[in-house]
């Protein structure tokens, strides 16, 4: 049935010449990539060159002549961005996962299931990803205005430059709590660390992760085959597996 599914999509396995597919991916699809990138490259022979951090960042790179050639964004709006402004192709951005936000922080039983350690007053900074580049910051934002606490915490704020950095922040004990991914908290096949909320989706907006093939990789076989394993059955499985919506 595999064989079907990877012939179908024409990814052939191993093709005749292999490539390198330059990608650029969002901080919090990070780890998830790591075993896309293992199955794509046994499907079809082909492998990825992976640079990650902020959509924001990539936006700008991307426009500055960026050679990446596909690019796996933490929102839909940038992709759509890129498309409209000529630097990505018309039609080949779609949504690859829905975004879950969880409030983390390392030590065991500080996070309750209800988030009520946001109002608690029992830590001294929160991290959160960059607002103006990364959509987990932005969400992070919403959630503290929807509970009423902008005031309390926009003090006790630590800003990273990505989501990845947020989650250090956290880890290093530099921050008590922070605002990361679901995916970076809860990983399949390893204990949580620490204790975690997951945040109810009524208090931010959705955050659709939408990939999109970029204008240098439009010519270019390997890039159009790694968005298309994307679609596949075998890589939604992995892709819900580490805690996203589709």
């Amino acid at each position: 049935m595999c064989a079907l599914v990877v012939l179908g999509l024409g990814l052939t396995a191993p093709p005749a010449l292999a490539a390198e597919v330059n990608v650029a991916v969002a901080a919090n699809f990070a780890g998830p990539l790591r075993p896309l990138a293992e199955a794509f490259t046994a499907a079809t022979g082909h492998s990825l060159r992976v640079s990650s951090g902020a959509t924001g960042k990539f936006y700008t790179q991307i426009r500055a002549g960026a050679p990446f050639e596909v690019l796996i964004a933490a929102d839909d709006e940038t992709p759509k961005k890129l498309v409209a402004e000529g630097h990505a192709v018309a039609g080949s951005n779609f949504t690859y996962a829905i975004g879950r936000l969880v409030l983390w922080s390392a030590q065991p039983g500080f996070v309750d299931d209800q988030g009520a350690v946001l109002a608690s007053g029992k830590f001294a900074h929160l991290a959160i990803a960059n607002p103006k580049i990364a959509p987990y910051g932005a969400a992070g934002l919403e959630v503290i205005k929807a509970r009423g606490l902008s005031a309390a915490i926009t003090p006790k704020l630590v800003t990273a430059e990505s989501i990845a950095q947020a989650q250090q922040f956290v880890a290093t004990g530099n921050a008590e709590l922070g605002f990361v991914a679901l995916a970076q908290v809860a990983v399949p096949g390893k204990p949580v660390v620490g204790s975690y909320w997951l945040v109810p989706s009524s208090l931010y907006g959705e955050i659709r992760q939408d990939a999109v093939l970029l204008k240098a990789g439009e010519k270019k076989s390997a890039a159009v085959a790694l968005l298309a394993y994307l679609k596949t059955a075998p890589a939604k499985a992995v892709i819900q597996s580490h805690g996203y919506g589709q």
